[in-house]
């Protein structure tokens, strides 16, 4: 813990979204939440539910695509709560358009905010918990980590690249025999305000691929990674298949999103033209969105997480169970077969 009473987290776009949700479950359990963000109208309403239900709360109002500012954030919060103990970089920006439609400086700022805003705020937090040798970095990723798919290109390529860069990390850690652990949460589709807020070159307005989740389920799994460090944390056997069916079936799973992608991120209601984006600006500078978006009816309040490795280890179990019962019923019939126990 830090010098404080209570432990520290630190949640990057913690003033909506899944952001919001996991800077309120940490504030539950009494824990210092120190939020970073551009609205200001949704900074101050994260702050006060974090203090409603019973923790203590620091907004800080900087992009994450600034290093400079990240580090300023950084220092505010362990000087007021003496130390930061947990990291999550939740922050992050999309665009919906094919990649012919999208211009570079788009490219480069999605990139910059959700790529090298978590690696931004892992150079803070590191700068902080090397001393003690302790600590928590929680990288907020998402199945198109593994499975990219049509119309987000430059979200999907930036949720790979946090996974490059978490696994180098990991190992420059374990080589130094650091205290400091690394987890990497991979989530499914979440109804979060994020389907209004993102700039789209699409005709009919955005939505999460379902099934879809609630943020309150998500931000209770990240909270169980940031205590238990799990290497992943898949979250959601949404995730789950993405992610095993990317790995075992990549060609068919390329067909089939070219295929069904594209209705998929869609509704069937027009898009509406001209609405605030907030790749550049935050679209909650004057007014509060939450964590919750318009999907609510369709969305499940409970999910499942599990450890790949555990699932890895089940898989592989299960195919010597297969393995083993054919070799036995082989046995069973070369036995029965008297032409192949005279040989």
């Amino acid at each position: 813990m830090s010098g404080s009473t209570r432990p520290t987290v630190v949640v990057t776009g913690g003033s909506a979204g899944v952001g919001r949700a996991v800077a309120v479950a940490f504030g539950r359990r009494g824990w210092n939440v120190g939020i970073v963000a551009r609205g200001r109208a949704g900074i101050a309403a994260s702050v006060e539910e974090v203090r409603a239900v019973g923790g203590r709360a620091l907004g800080y109002r900087a992009d994450v695509a600034d290093p400079r500012a990240v580090d300023r954030a950084a220092d505010a919060f362990a000087d007021e709560f003496g130390g930061i103990d947990v990291w999550v970089n939740n922050a992050m920006v999309t665009v919906y358009a094919e990649v012919a439609h999208m211009s570079p400086e788009e490219f480069r700022r999605v990139t910059e905010v959700t790529y090298l805003g978590q690696v931004h705020g892992t150079l803070a937090a590191l700068r902080h918990m090397r001393e003690a040798d302790r600590g928590t970095i929680v990288h907020v990723g998402s199945a198109l980590a593994y499975r990219s798919i049509p119309l987000q290109s430059a979200y999907c390529a930036a949720k790979s690249a946090v996974r490059g860069f978490v696994d180098s990390l990991r190992t420059e850690l374990l080589h130094h025999r650091s205290g400091i652990r690394l987890t990497m949460v991979q989530l499914p589709a979440v109804n979060t305000p994020q389907f209004d807020w993102a700039r789209s070159r699409l005709p009919r307005r955005l939505r999460p691929v379902p099934p879809i989740f609630q943020p309150e389920a998500i931000a209770e799994e990240i909270v169980r990674a940031a205590y238990d460090a799990p290497r992943e944390l898949w979250i959601g056997t949404p995730s789950w298949l993405a992610i095993l069916g990317a790995q075992g079936a990549p060609a068919f799973t390329d067909h089939y999103l070219a295929r069904h992608g594209y209705e998929g991120e869609m509704t069937d209601e027009p898009a509406e033209p001209g609405r605030p984006d907030n790749l550049f600006d935050p679209v909650d500078a004057h007014s509060d969105s939450g964590a919750h978006g318009r999907f609510g009816a369709r969305a499940k309040g409970s999910v499942v997480a599990a450890d790949p490795m555990w699932l890895h280890l089940g898989m592989i179990a299960a195919a010597g169970l297969i393995g083993g019962a054919a070799l036995v019923a082989a046995r069973r019939s070369g036995q029965r077969d008297p032409r192949i126990a005279s040989r």
